[in-house]
């Protein structure tokens, strides 16, 4: 059975998009067949971090309307044969798709791939409503801010009231250093409040930045990198693989006492 993941947040800005594409890409390493699909209709950006923008024929609106078919509004990944993109329009609202209309168009995909994953637009509104209605689980993104996990904490109660029982928790962009310093929360104070499992901790990297603005996901990267890691061990998570998780902290530390040497030399 495939399984229909929303990947989603509540507040914009968090990462949701990067770690959508970084996901799926993921998954698709692991052999299985996964569709990505931007439901954020007017703001698309989910073809840029793929690089597949200048691929793009049709989107979810022609598909809707009859005006092609599924097949011929799926884009190929260039890189990864197991990986498709169903773009959102670029140039239509939120309200030109209905929830009955995305739940046809994402239960049709579903039959044929592993995996669907649904990039969920900023809000709680209609977008939402859209990203949310075929899916049989969920995966909440926050960042260590407490604006974000207030309006993650929101999200899950939505969840919860629209029956979706699974429920993981992605933390984005945590800041070893800060939480050493007390200058921010920590992925325990988060787990306190949200109370859902915690299926990844992604650190804060340049080099997500960086890959993002090359339309590469990082995990194509063949130089290791820790928010790369950390993106193939949350895909392997869910898959069911039971794998520690990477010691943030301890490389931190590392850093400090090497900078520490440094400035004693």
């Amino acid at each position: 059975m495939t399984r229909i993941i929303t990947i989603t947040s509540g507040k914009g800005g968090v990462g949701k998009t990067t770690i959508t594409a970084n996901l799926g890409t993921a998954l698709a390493q692991l052999g299985k067949k996964v569709a990505l699909i931007d439901a954020d209709f007017g703001l698309r950006n989910l073809d840029l971090l793929l690089g597949l923008e200048n691929r793009i024929v049709y989107t979810i609106i022609e598909a809707i309307a009859g005006e092609c078919t599924i097949e011929k509004a799926l884009v190929k990944d260039k890189r990864q044969p197991n990986l498709v993109l169903l773009p959102a329009a670029q140039n239509r609202n939120k309200e030109a798709v209905s929830p009955e209309q995305m739940k046809e168009i994402v239960d049709r995909i579903s039959a044929n791939f592993d995996y669907a994953i649904v990039d969920c637009p900023a809000g709680i509104e209609l977008g939402f409503r859209n990203a949310i209605v075929a899916a049989t689980e969920a995966i909440i993104v926050t960042t260590p801010e407490m604006a974000a996990v207030r309006d993650a904490d929101r999200v899950i109660g939505l969840l919860e009231a629209e029956g979706i029982e699974k429920i993981s928790l992605i933390v984005n962009r945590l800041r070893p250093e800060m939480v050493q310093l007390d200058r921010t929360i920590g992925v325990e104070d988060i787990l306190d409040i949200l109370r859902i499992p915690v299926i990844g901790i992604v650190p804060e990297d340049e080099r997500v930045i960086v890959s993002t603005n090359r339309g590469e996901p990082l995990v194509l990267d063949e130089r290791p990198s820790l928010p790369g890691m950390a993106f193939k061990n949350i895909a392997r998570r869910i898959e069911g693989d039971d794998l520690p998780f990477l010691d943030l902290m301890a490389s931190y530390d590392n850093l400090f006492t090497r900078i520490r040497r440094l400035f004693k030399a």
